[in-house]
């Protein structure tokens, strides 16, 4: 029985990197600073050690080998999940340009609001440092943060030091729209977070009118979908009086039509705090599963982020046609490929086209694939790098233990090599 320390995890998004976690062969259990995020991820059973075609044991080359069959003469195949680690991206990048596959991250419908509202009218946000040196009053608009991020308050808002705070303590949260699930984001002096609450679609229109107020608009409204009018006038001048104010969202919480505009309004508003003598950004909450990281190795290869399709010998980056749902649904596509290598839950949708899961041990499945191959966790099973929710820090991952399983990389550049 072994005790590994500082372990960072890539399960949170955040950049946990302070875990202890006991090793006892192959099993691993979280005994400090777990959270409701990290601690099952780390703790999940190896049960799958062999690659199966057709439901059957077989060894990894007669896997890598099916795989490639299935794909050699496909017209438009579909390489969805993308949840891996940057070296695991590469080789999924490198299998898509080789089949002429469409790529898709499974995370990418949400992060879509931020992408349409950054390349429409561009943004201003911080870093996860910045926050936990500089900020005053966090904004929490429209999604519950603690349950996104179990530690986000204990490491990044009620740190002990910071650079330009003398008393983290005082700073001020505020949620608006959706009320935290616990109570992390009382200050250690026992002050609580204001909770402004109304339903999620209304999200819109009560933040449109916060910017108004913020820009010294006049609101006749006594109150904006259940909240009072001088609530929001007062958060907007606590906005307008912070030093470094933060305001955070959630892409994928905003589930309603068009909610880039609401993305959008935002980072607006967060512009028009900066125009009048004090600093305000964004933090936009992600890097789960992978997406900050799938994005970020399509980008730099691609220039585009990942709903990119390569059928026609050159990256095409469409973030509606090239939905991995959308092409299914259409007929489209003639193959699917899911690789995830952090959940286990997280399994691709059923359909009747042939299958290839690259996927973590212990997945199970409606429709068994016709290829399921599986593979170690980054961080866990092997060593690597995955981007945390703020995009400028890539985290070092560990190899924890010796599980045999090959990591999402080598099983996707053999596939690459096999076709």
């Amino acid at each position: 029985m072994t005790e590994i320390t500082e372990v960072p995890s890539p399960f949170c998004g955040i950049g946990t990197d302070d875990l202890t976690i006991r090793m006892d062969g192959v099993s691993l259990k979280v005994v400090e600073n777990g959270c409701a995020v990290n601690t099952p991820a780390f703790e999940q059973m190896i049960t799958d050690t062999s690659p199966r075609v057709d439901g059957k044991e077989v060894s990894l080359d007669v896997a890598v080998a099916a795989a490639a069959a299935l794909l050699k003469d496909t017209r438009l195949p579909v390489i969805g999940g993308c949840a891996t680690d940057v070296n695991g991206m590469r080789g999924l990048l490198a299998l898509a340009d080789r089949c002429g596959a469409v790529v898709d991250n499974m995370n990418f419908t949400g992060a879509r609001n931020n992408f349409l509202a950054l390349q429409d009218s561009g943004w201003m946000n911080t870093t996860l440092a910045e926050v936990k040196n500089r900020c005053d009053l966090l904004l929490v608009a429209g999604t519950d943060l603690e349950a996104f991020a179990p530690r986000f308050f204990e490491r990044y808002l009620w740190n002990k030091e910071s650079m330009f705070l003398d008393d983290t303590s005082s700073r001020e949260v505020i949620y608006l729209g959706k009320a935290p699930s616990g109570d992390a984001s009382t200050s250690p002096t026992g002050r609580k977070a204001l909770v402004l609450e109304c339903a999620t679609e209304d999200l819109p229109e009560v933040i449109a009118v916060l910017r108004a107020l913020v820009k010294g608009q006049p609101v006749l409204a006594a109150s904006v979908c259940g909240i009072a009018a001088a609530d929001l006038l007062a958060i907007a001048g606590k906005l307008k009086a912070a030093k470094y104010g933060v305001v955070t969202w959630a892409a994928g919480a905003l589930a309603y039509s068009q909610a880039e505009l609401t993305v959008q309004t935002l980072s607006e508003m967060i512009k028009d705090i900066n125009n009048q003598n004090t600093r305000c950004s964004g933090l936009p909450l992600g890097g789960k599963e992978g997406d900050q990281t799938a994005n970020q190795v399509c980008g730099w290869t691609t220039g585009y982020p990942a709903r990119t399709r390569f059928s026609r010998g050159y990256p095409e980056y469409d973030p509606y046609l090239n939905d991995t749902n959308l092409l299914l649904t259409n007929g489209e596509a003639d193959a699917m490929v899911w690789v995830q290598a952090f959940n286990v839950k997280s399994v691709p949708p059923v359909t009747a086209l042939p299958t290839i899961v690259v996927g973590r041990s212990g997945m199970t499945f409606a429709k068994e694939p016709d290829v399921f191959i599986p593979v170690g966790a980054p961080g866990i099973d092997h060593a690597g790098h995955a981007y945390r929710m703020d995009n400028v820090v890539a985290i070092r991952l560990k190899k924890l233990r010796d599980s045999g399983l090959p990591s999402t990389a080598q099983v996707l550049n053999a596939i690459e090599q096999a076709l």
